[in-house]
């Protein structure tokens, strides 16, 4: 295929959507399912809101739990759609293979980085003075709900992976959206299953200490490990993640300021997920392309974008028109179905539509020079590319749907 390199035209642009459609008929329909399990992870989150009052804090931490296991797992699943492009996949067990390196740094990252942002949710909560339950009740519910979950989404990667490879789709444009969906739609779940853990005298101390040692132990084998790609995928991704985790709380923190609002329009809380993870997943669809395009060399890492990076925007953008969309009517109508207060279809599509697409181009930017620049100081643009894009994703999608709410007169 013969790659553009100057500014596309609009003939150019729908010649390359032809070129691309089975691409782009994956993504859409992977976009489909994501936002109905995004949907349901969001009605999942306005079913909480009783636990949200008890355990103020809870929703900082939330955000971020999301956010780290989309980081993890669709970084793998960007790694694995790099190694199948380049014909160094292999299906199998053995420890040397990319499939299983993989997998184990995927599951040393859960630990720690579950741990790390259990321990930072308390710490920026202090900092900024949102009230929160204690250090040993976030880190308890951090780790053990990152844990169940990351076990779930990490088996679906990998069959997912394993499919991609049998039948030839294109793992960068289905894995991130799928992934993030089915990471909100089982962390939320899983962060209130481990509710019921913490503030039990004695219990939740000792669960704390045994987990913290687990980590502890888990991290260090895990950096020092003999497998070349499992060990550069944790020392590359732990800081990475963890820093990038933190936009995330931060993004809770700010949710969590406007908490009456929420509460009193549920139905506003059932965007939130929705939002998030689709505007990563977009932001990320777009950079796992960019990898892969800048691995096989059939893009350069220039200051500004060639043609080819603005085509594959451009499909990006195309998937953003219609799923904000179906995020605004598909939150107020499952809203609507449970008796969840909504300020009406219209405000939820103007909500969702506005938020959406003022996040999404920002991040279309962010995530073209996070994959440029990774790419030229020699770092892998598969570990960095898709953290960062889906972490601020969440924060610039939170201040976008502050910023929609002011505009539209319902904050």
């Amino acid at each position: 295929m013969r790659f553009p390199t100057r500014l596309p035209a609009i003939g150019r642009v729908l010649g390359y959507w032809r070129a691309e459609r089975r691409t782009i008929r994956h993504g859409f329909v992977s976009l489909l399912v994501a936002t109905v399990g995004e949907v349901a992870a969001g009605v999942a989150l306005g079913a909480m809101t009783g636990t949200l009052e008890q355990l103020p804090g809870l929703l900082v931490l939330l955000p971020a739990a999301n956010s780290v296991r989309g980081s993890i797992f669709g970084a793998m699943s960007s790694r694995l759609g790099t190694s199948i492009h380049t014909g160094l996949f292999e299906p199998s067990r053995r420890r040397e293979g990319s499939l299983y390196q993989n997998v184990y740094s995927s599951m040393v990252l859960t630990f720690s980085i579950s741990l790390a942002m259990g321990v930072l949710a308390k710490g920026v909560s202090v900092a900024l003075g949102v009230p929160s339950v204690g250090i040993v009740d976030l880190v308890v519910i951090s780790v053990l709900g990152g844990v169940v979950s990351s076990a779930i989404v990490g088996a679906f990667a990998v069959v997912l992976s394993l499919a991609a490879n049998t039948y030839n789709w294109d793992l960068d444009s289905v894995a991130t959206p799928v992934i993030t969906a089915l990471g909100d739609m089982v962390t939320i779940p899983a962060l209130y299953a481990a509710t019921f853990a913490v503030q039990i005298r004695y219990v939740t101390p000792a669960v704390a200490a045994l987990i913290t040692v687990i980590t502890l132990v888990v991290t260090v084998i895990g950096l020092r490990s003999r497998l070349p790609e499992s060990r550069r995928s944790i020392r590359e991704s732990l800081p990475m993640i963890i820093a990038t985790g933190s936009l995330s709380l931060l993004a809770g923190v700010v949710v969590q300021s406007r908490i009456d609002r929420f509460l009193m329009f549920p139905a506003l809380l059932v965007l939130v997920p929705a939002l998030m993870s689709n505007t990563g997943a977009l932001g990320a669809t777009l950079s796992s392309r960019l990898a892969s395009k800048l691995h096989l060399g059939a893009l350069e890492a220039r200051g500004l974008p060639q043609g080819l990076a603005l085509l594959d925007s451009s499909i990006v953008l195309l998937f953003g028109l219609w799923v904000f969309v179906l995020v605004g009517v598909g939150a107020h109508f499952a809203s609507g179905a449970l008796g969840f207060a909504s300020p009406g279809l219209l405000k939820m599509l103007e909500v969702g539509v506005l938020a959406g697409l003022m996040t999404t181009g920002v991040l279309l930017i962010f995530a073209y020079y996070v994959a440029v620049l990774t790419y030229r100081v020699g770092l892998d643009p598969d570990n960095h590319g898709v953290p960062l894009v889906t972490s601020a994703s969440d924060l610039l999608a939170v201040l976008a749907l502050i910023i929609s709410l002011v505009v539209l007169g319902l904050a």
